[in-house]
């Protein structure tokens, strides 16, 4: 699948597909290979809900719980429904009990 991202990525260059891209990396690569790619997006994916709430998830994987928090926070800020905002809000509550 990454390799599919990599491919898509050439074709037509998205800060969405390397956000998509960095899913797969993170189940192949780890956690901090991902987040090489996230981070770099901030900048011009900063109102996006789904940015955030990688970054979180990629953050609790590699045990950086404060900076994980900030980003679900901001996440749930920009969540488009209540589904969006609970679902993250079972993520702040799984690392606060973690």
């Amino acid at each position: 699948i990454d390799a599919l991202y990599a491919s898509l990525e050439r074709l037509t260059p998205s800060p969405v597909v390397t956000l998509n891209r960095a899913v797969a990396v993170a189940r192949t690569a780890g956690p901090q290979a991902a987040l090489a790619l996230v981070d770099p997006l901030a900048d011009r994916l900063s109102g996006y809900f789904h940015f955030h709430g990688l970054r979180g998830w990629l953050l609790t994987q590699l045990d950086r719980k404060a900076e994980a928090r900030e980003a679900f926070d901001r996440a749930i800020g920009l969540a488009g429904s209540l589904a969006e905002a609970t679902h993250i809000r079972r993520q702040i509550d799984s690392l606060l009990a973690g």
